[in-house]
């Protein structure tokens, strides 16, 4: 989960780093660090907290000339945060400078056979065991290449390396396994980089490296090496994400600009894959013939994208009639699953690389189990260890809480949705036309929500329901299942204790902890189900609740009768409802975090990209 970022070239490295982390901060923002090779040795500037700390510190990076180094932002794993945990690390002899992002498992072995050398260690972290594994390695070797090439064949677990030798001025490795790392084409300088946006400013050339590979570089040379030590040949990709892509473009935030760019970030992913009124996905082999197979289909996912999973539950089994079941990736690999050759996995990740999604897809590869990826990097581990891959066209997502990622991520589910069941005729051939065309004009009507207007209606609910301490939402059929994402948005940015439940389920349990000035959101826009959901809405204002309704625009009469306050929304195909639902609930959990005073996109505790267990 922490951000990785290399320099070598002509210009003064620290300002390159420093900017570069400033693109990675979504990744972990516990510390912050620099290693300069400058005049013959290692400047190490770090600091615990954010790397605006460490910008103050370094001057901007004024105070560390140099045209080569390191950076790091560290979610922390092993250690707490504080200036000794800290990356970069140094080895016991100062040999070795490295920056580390994952975690090592069988640190506590190694640590015991380098302490038995006569090594000493200054921190309670796994990186620092790896800086003293190499230089370990190094002392035998005497070749900075070959000491790495030995030490990773020691570790046990998930790593991306960043490593400088104090005997090599001009050389930088790079090594990576189970954790992402990319390396950037420059001219007379290359970069490492954890993201893209890290070094989009200066490359749009780059390799994303395959787990075991090792790339070693210098400005002018790049050598890439697999896991048997053998050099290889790579491929480069060029990056089409414009800059302002990863910028705030104007916003306050990079929540609300993400936001507000999901229209266009659906545009992207619908519009090229319906044509002539049919689903064309030019990217996947899942043929007529082999959907006919499928006996079930898991969603297995993270988070937000487990949500989307949730809400595929719904769609797939509505419009394919194959039964699928969302499973949470953390537990997917400990439930014994029930896979063969009539399972369809469908894996969904925003980064491509969770830790515990990219482990549950192994585990359904090995069982025999068919799997197809949703994932928004391309290059990403998960969307090369997949069978099949659909990409989400969304671009860079910079703030941790999700938003266009989820939207696109659905959006993918509504086409896939619609394809198989092309595929095996289970949709009749007006509701598949319907269905089509609502989703190419699903974006413009998306639009209608983010109006001014709309908004700070939106910031005015929010603002005066700041104070709560317990939220519940609750809803029925897909607004149930929306609800958990309007739900872990207010957890996760507001820091507001907030519960989703079917609203059916209330009074086996939940309603015991409805009391006076609880407040309840209700999400009422399922139109046969609208009237029970107002039974439990009543149930919970009898109780003192206050209950904020969203439902849609054709109900507005309806839901004065018995909310409190409420949000509308346009009507659009009941599957797709739930794609403009969410807008609504995402944008009151922002206004939310701004009213309770929180960091919107640097939430305490979270991280971007989860690329550890």
């Amino acid at each position: 989960m922490c951000g990785i970022v290399g320099y070598i070239g002509k210009k003064q490295a620290a300002p390159i780093l420093l900017d570069g982390l400033s693109k990675l901060e979504y990744r972990g923002y516990d510390s912050a660090g620099l290693c300069i090779f400058s005049k013959g040795g290692f400047e190490i500037a770090k600091t615990k907290g954010r790397l605006a700390v460490l910008r103050e510190l370094t001057q901007e990076g004024a105070t560390l000339p140099g045209t080569m180094g390191i950076g790091h932002t560290r979610w922390a794993t092993h250690g707490a945060p504080s200036f000794e945990n800290s990356h970069p690390l140094l080895s016991c002899h100062g040999k070795i400078s490295l920056v580390h992002n994952g975690i090592i498992e069988n640190y506590l072995a190694l640590k015991e056979e380098l302490l038995a050398q006569g090594r000493d260690f200054s921190s309670d972290t796994d990186t620092e065991v790896v800086a003293n594994l190499i230089e370990s390695c190094y002392e035998q070797e005497g070749d900075f290449l070959k000491a790495v090439q030995c030490a990773v064949k020691r570790l046990e677990g998930s790593y991306a390396l960043g490593i400088l030798c104090l005997d090599c001025p001009d050389m930088m490795i790079g090594v990576k396994k189970d954790s992402p790392l990319i390396f950037g084409y420059g001219i007379g300088e290359n970069f490492i980089a954890s993201d893209v946006p890290a070094i989009l400013k200066h490359t749009r050339k780059v390799v994303y490296l395959n787990d075991g590979d090792l790339v070693a570089f210098t400005a002018e040379r790049v050598r890439f090496f697999d896991a048997a030590g053998a050099e290889i040949e790579k491929t480069p990709e060029h990056i089409t994400w414009e800059l302002s892509a990863a910028e705030k473009g104007g916003y306050p935030h990079f929540m609300m600009k993400e936001i507000h760019e999901q229209p266009k970030a659906l545009r992207a992913t619908i519009n090229p894959r319906i044509r002539n009124g049919r689903i064309v996905l030019d990217d996947i082999d899942l043929t007529p013939d082999y959907l006919r197979t499928v006996h079930r289909i898991y969603i297995v996912a993270c988070g937000s994208a487990y949500y989307v999973g949730y809400l595929g539950k719904y769609i797939l089994e509505k419009t394919c009639r194959i039964p699928t079941e969302p499973v949470l990736a953390s537990e997917f690999r400990y439930a014994a699953p029930v896979l063969d050759e009539h399972t369809l996995v469908i894996i969904i990740s925003q980064s491509g690389e969770t830790a515990d999604t990219l482990a549950a897809l192994r585990e359904a590869k090995a069982q025999g189990a068919r799997t197809l990826a949703i994932v928004n990097v391309v290059g990403s581990a998960i969307s090369k260890a997949a069978h099949d891959v659909i990409y989400t066209w969304a671009g860079p997502e910079i703030a941790v809480a999700t938003t266009k990622a989820y939207s696109t991520q659905l959006a993918v589910i509504d086409l896939l949705a619609l394809y198989v069941s092309e595929a095996l005729g289970t949709l009749p051939k007006t509701e598949y036309d319907a269905l089509c065309a609502s989703l190419l004009t699903l974006p413009d009507v998306m639009e209608r929500l983010l109006t001014e207007d709309y908004m700070q209606r939106i910031c005015n609910y929010a603002g005066q329901f700041s104070k709560h301490h317990d939220v519940f939402f609750i809803g029925r059929n897909l607004d149930s299942a929306t609800c958990l994402e309007g739900s872990l948005k207010l957890k996760e940015i507001a820091y507001v204790h907030a519960e989703a439940y079917a609203a059916g389920e209330l009074k086996h349990g939940p309603i015991s902890l409805i009391e006076h000035n609880t407040l309840v959101i209700a999400v009422a826009t399922v139109p046969e189900l609208f009237e029970k959901t107002m039974s439990n809405v009543k149930e919970v204002k009898a109780r003192g609740a206050n209950v904020l309704a969203l439902t849609t625009e054709d109900m507005a009469e309806e839901i004065t009768k018995t909310a409190d306050e409420y949000l509308l929304v346009p009507r659009v195909h009941p599957l797709l409802q739930p794609s403009l639902n969410v807008v609504p609930l995402q944008a009151f959990a922002y206004y939310a975090a701004l009213a309770r005073g929180c960091d919107v996109d640097k939430p305490r505790n979270l991280a971007k990209s989860v690329t550890v267990e």
